[in-house]
């Protein structure tokens, strides 16, 4: 497509993940934009300064709404990850990089942690969206990358119920709190 073309590949075996950002097929070969391979015994984060497949330098795997947990398993059980239109010139670990020009302390640096605050009413969702909001409100969500606003990213699985989860678009940024402004590299 015409997006940011992310290939994820696990290797069970050698237990690692592969993630590519712009992949696309050119002068008959396989091209990337940039790309990052994560070992998944150490969970290792990349070094300061670092970009991966993800502006923020983080995996993405980990942070992505999966299928097999919110509809099988009926639990989330880590932090999201999630996009802003509109981020700073810096980071915060776990992030190791930055995908702005802004010096607006406003704009929220990547890395950044947000949580559904705790009086948000969820009880007129659905099921499956209740249980992403419950992840949200006890493990809440990191800036990864831009992109639209409060965008949260999930595994490609066409038994997803797409009217289902529009309904997470009811949700606003207001609903949601800072939780983590320590250590803001400027780099």
């Amino acid at each position: 497509g015409n997006g940011d073309r992310h290939l994820i590949v696990v290797v069970p075996g050698e237990w690692k993940v592969y993630e590519l950002y712009n992949l696309r097929w050119q002068n008959g070969a396989w091209r990337a934009g940039s790309g990052a391979i994560w070992n998944m015994n150490t969970g290792a984060a990349r070094p300061a300064g670092w970009t991966s497949a993800d502006a923020a330098g983080l995996p993405i795997l980990p942070g992505l709404v999966r299928y097999d947990e919110v509809v099988e398993r009926g639990e989330i059980t880590h932090a999201l990850r999630f996009t802003v239109s509109r981020t700073r010139r810096a980071y915060i670990a776990p992030a190791s990089h930055w995908a702005s020009s802004s010096t607006n302390p406003l704009d929220l640096p990547m890395g950044a942690r947000v949580r559904l605050k705790a009086s948000f009413d969820i009880s007129g969702y659905p099921a499956a969206a209740q249980v992403v909001l419950r992840a949200l409100k006890k493990y809440g969500m990191i800036v990864a990358d831009n992109g639209s606003d409060f965008y949260l990213s999930g595994t490609a699985d066409a038994r997803w119920n797409d009217a289902l989860n529009n309904t997470l678009k009811q949700v606003r940024s207001g609903d949601f709190e800072v939780v983590r402004m320590v250590g803001v590299v400027t780099p």
